[in-house]
């Protein structure tokens, strides 16, 4: 194998190592948004719940 065989493979082993790690990220960004669209939701639950007891109890 010569030298330019040898750096067209490592190139192209370099470049499939980037596609895998930018698929990485973009999954886990993805999860990230997830996690805190439930943790909103979570919150949001919590304070509705926490707004229903306090009414009860004016009542």
């Amino acid at each position: 194998m010569g030298m330019k065989d040898q750096f067209q493979e490592k190139s192209e082993q370099f470049q499939q190592q980037a596609k895998q790690r930018a698929q990485q990220g973009k999954e886990q960004l993805q999860n990230r948004g997830r996690r805190r669209d439930e943790g909103m939701d979570d919150q949001r639950r919590r304070r509705e719940s926490d707004e229903r007891l306090d009414q009860d109890h004016e009542v």
